[in-house]
């Protein structure tokens, strides 16, 4: 069984508030907050359990979406409530009939058009997300090195994809030893070292940091591609070769400038500007 972590941070959406909770690492919404923040309904509760019947008859799958997780009610006390993750609230707030979910149909429908096209034409894609880190305060040297990163992540997991290493964990296993090899610590360990819980590492690491992750990263693609590895095993042992040969070069230039590369440094209180982070 999966462990459920809650919290009694509250989410405001749309003005209301509504009940979170970490469940599989991710956030789970209150599908009964969410229909009240929406519809105003004097027994929201009612109209979720009416709309959950409909979309059953319907045979949609959206009540799938749906696990019943303890929330804190206004009593103190923790009950089972039905509750969504991200795809799940977005799914059940389309089938919402009120003018205030229509600004999200709206965005839906919008979002929805975007990603179509990006994937006519993928550059649209790398131009939106150059804006996204732009917008949030990244310089462009950092996301110049970042969208590299990106590009060789995804040319390393292609290359495992062709020599039959599955997706999922095994990518995370191989990952966690080019991490292991390159900085000493794992992707998870890292997180913890920076003060990280479930944001993006890479998008918290500073331009060496991310040098010496793609050289981690590139290494292991080139040595899988030269030694022609096979399975999960051989790419695993790619992996750590890989990790090794950054993890060689940091500690070169760490004692050659007398400064470590890992830094407990990161960007969630500081979005505004990076240089004063440097």
């Amino acid at each position: 069984m999966n462990k459920i972590n809650t919290t009694t941070k509250i989410a405001i959406f749309k003005g209301k508030e509504v009940r979170k909770t970490i469940h599989n690492n991710e956030w789970w919404l209150s599908v009964v907050d969410v229909v009240m923040a929406l519809t105003d309904s004097v027994d929201s509760g009612a109209y979720w359990r009416k709309l959950k019947q409909r979309l059953k008859e319907e045979s949609s799958e959206v009540v799938t979406f749906c696990h019943g997780l303890k929330l804190e009610a206004s009593d103190g006390k923790k009950y089972e409530t039905d509750c969504a993750n991200t795809e799940g609230i977005f799914r059940i707030i389309q089938s919402i009939p009120s003018p205030k979910a229509e600004p999200f149909k709206r965005w839906l429908a919008k979002v929805g058009y975007e990603r179509v096209k990006e994937i006519e034409d993928p550059e649209l894609a790398t131009k939106r997300t150059r804006a996204i880190y732009k917008a949030k305060g990244y310089d462009e040297d950092w996301i110049e090195k970042r969208m590299r990163g990106i590009a060789i992540r995804e040319t390393l997991t292609d290359e495992w994809q062709k020599r039959g290493v599955k997706q999922g964990r095994e990518y995370a296993i191989l990952t966690a030893e080019i991490s292991k090899a390159a900085f000493g610590m794992t992707p998870s360990e890292y997180k913890k070292f920076k003060g990280l819980k479930r944001e993006n590492l890479r998008d918290h690491m500073d331009d060496l940091e991310l040098i010496f992750n793609m050289l981690g990263e590139a290494a292991t693609t080139e040595i899988a591609k030269n030694k022609d590895t096979h399975g999960y095993n051989e790419n695993k042992e790619a992996a750590r070769k890989g990790g090794s040969v950054a993890g060689k070069a940091r500690k070169d230039l760490e004692k050659k400038s007398g400064k470590k590369i890992s830094t407990k440094v990161n960007y969630l209180h500081k979005p505004q500007s990076r240089k004063k982070l440097k």
